[in-house]
């Protein structure tokens, strides 16, 4: 992506149907488009992009709520009409009257995420953006059934002497922790 942005967006993005939060603070140019932010979300919770995703959006300009996803040509008959994700512009939709998009991950799992716009802020000289500046909470694995799935895998790792506890533990891996989470560690 050029250099050519002046402003960075600061987002806010909080896993919806989890307490307590999981959430991450990102700072991204204002010439991102929301397939960029896509890939930037899929960093920042550790997932690996296996699904499909779409971003509902109310159009500052007429009002009317939009679905912002990859295209599909297989899909335009059955589908509901998506505004192509690589050409949606974050500037073009958010503002600090119209701040809150859903972005929803693996439609099977239903991962939402609410996006909030927090400010609009100058670029940093010498800063790389994207950034995650701050966050709550280890991501929830990919695949692990949404959120209730998730809330069983914490129970499960609670109790030692579940049936499930050793494969869980073993899937996970032994260093996961569900309270860890440094921005330090989130490489773009």
């Amino acid at each position: 992506m050029k250099d050519t942005f002046k402003k960075i967006y600061q987002l806010k993005l909080s896993i919806k149907g989890i307490s307590p939060k999981i959430w991450r603070r990102i700072q991204v140019p204002e010439n991102y488009t929301f397939l960029d932010l896509h890939k930037t979300i899929q960093t920042v919770m550790n997932w690996k992009d296996y699904h499909l995703h779409e971003f509902e959006v109310q159009n500052p300009k007429t009002g009317e709520l939009e679905k912002i996803g990859e295209t599909d040509d297989g899909c335009e008959t059955f589908c509901e009409p998506l505004v192509p994700e690589n050409k949606a512009k974050l500037s073009k939709y958010f503002t600090p009257e119209n701040n809150v998009a859903l972005y929803t991950y693996d439609f099977e799992d239903n991962w939402e995420i609410k996006v909030r716009l927090e400010e609009i802020l100058p670029k940093k000289k010498g800063a790389k953006y994207p950034v995650c500046t701050a966050g709550k909470r280890a991501a929830a694995p990919e695949d692990i059934g949404g959120t209730g799935g998730y809330e069983e895998m914490l129970d499960i790792l609670e109790d030692p002497e579940h049936e499930e506890y050793e494969h869980t533990v073993t899937w996970l891996g032994k260093n996961f922790d569900p309270e860890y989470f440094k921005p330090k560690d989130i490489a773009f």
